[in-house]
């Protein structure tokens, strides 16, 4: 009798969320790689160089001055300041520092903005493609991710004439990302002005500002204040493991995602704040230094890939990513890209992991080093002189 009343074990939305393919591929190459095989990994997007040095300096002299406890539930108030200030230098908007939210990492923080913004079935646009994870925090949050196609050709950039169009009444929020994961390509300041002036809120993720290398990133709080930004510490700063992240919210909206925050994180790792504000007044010249080597990789990877045949319509420049377009080659893009592992030992993001705009292409990452990339692209040179693809159709 019993058995009529026991509900599936595992809850609807667990059983219903979507890989992260990329994870996949990552842990399939470890797979290989414990065998003895040797993988060139340009699938993860993970900044290759240690932390730099005044950064790891600050987190162990935090360390040892016992700064070891919870902090404010906000984030440390010299953090917060310090963002508020560096927002101030880089854009030009003032932003209150209790209007800041100091969080561990920056999925947290989507996480969060999401649960204080929707209720059940209200609707979110995003990009397709977009990063793989965005619909899944919407769904999370019962909310409906709203996929807008964008362009190769337009460098994947929103066109606000298309996303006007799919306005409704439960849209609740537009949420952009520039640079963009997987495109690695920047939002205009013109399009992004036309966004701002659209009804809902504007959520952008500018977690990659920092790593242009042509033309100017423009955060959203230049053109509105009914917007969330999300960023961190991990991309720039080469800061992925210290689990650092940050969101500027309207105010409003602070005190609801304080106490989402206080029951659900208390407070992000006293010690990493402390590195993060060293991130931000000390490491400069090193973030410098790293854009620079970023920019070489991502010369030559464009050129590479343009000789091996993939097709690049509008060049990437910002992020560490290139989406390349495979359908010369195969549609399947997962497929395509698990036969490359294991043929060629080459570890690449297959392009459906992004959502259906994203079929048909590769994303590949230079935050490798340039000896390993080159080895990478030879690799995948080789496989596709063989025509070792065409055994795929």
């Amino acid at each position: 009798m019993l058995e009529e009343f026991k509900s599936p074990p595992v809850s609807k939305r667990a059983q219903e969320i979507t890989p992260f393919i990329v994870m996949d591929v990552l842990e399939a190459a470890q797979a290989l790689e414990r065998t003895g095989r040797d993988i060139v990994h340009l699938e993860v997007g993970e900044p290759d160089f240690d932390t730099p040095e005044c950064i790891k300096e600050a987190g162990i002299r935090a360390l040892r001055d016992g700064k070891t406890h919870y902090t404010h539930s906000l984030g440390l108030l010299e953090l917060r300041e310090t963002i508020a200030a560096h927002y101030q230098q880089e854009y030009g908007v003032d932003v209150s520092p209790e209007q800041i939210v100091v969080t561990s990492g920056t999925s947290p923080a989507i996480f969060m903005v999401f649960s204080a913004l929707l209720e059940q079935g209200e609707e979110v646009i995003i990009s397709n493609p977009h990063y793989a994870c965005y619909p899944n925090f919407i769904r999370f949050a019962q909310g409906q991710p709203i996929t807008v196609p964008v362009l190769e050709e337009e460098g994947f950039q929103f066109l606000p004439r298309e996303v006007e169009k799919r306005l409704g009444p439960k849209t609740k929020a537009v949420f952009i990302n520039s640079p963009a994961n997987p495109t690695g390509t920047l939002l205009s300041e013109s399009r992004m002005k036309e966004l701002a002036q659209l009804p809902p809120y504007i959520i952008s993720d500018e977690i990659y500002h920092g790593l242009v290398y042509e033309g100017k990133e423009h955060s959203i709080l230049e053109f509105t204040d009914r917007a969330f930004v999300l960023n961190g510490f991990s991309k720039l700063y080469a800061m992925t493991g210290w689990r650092l992240g940050y969101l500027i919210a309207p105010k409003e909206f602070v005190r609801p995602i304080q106490k989402i925050h206080q029951n659900f994180f208390i407070s992000a790792n006293a010690m990493a704040q402390w590195a993060g504000i060293a991130a931000l007044t000390e490491a400069r010249a090193e973030v410098a230094r790293m854009r620079d080597i970023y920019d070489q990789r991502r010369r030559f990877m464009i050129r590479r890939l343009k000789e091996i045949g993939f097709g690049l319509a509008v060049e990437p420049t910002g992020a560490f990513y290139v989406l390349a377009n495979a359908k010369k080659f195969h549609f399947d893009s997962y497929r395509l890209a698990f036969d490359l592992l294991n043929q060629a030992g080459v570890a690449v993001s297959p392009g459906i992991d992004f959502g259906s705009g994203g079929e048909g292409y590769l994303r590949f990452t230079y935050a490798n080093s340039l000896e390993r990339i080159e080895a990478g692209l030879a690799r995948l040179a080789a496989y596709i002189d063989r025509g070792a693809y065409r055994e795929l159709a």
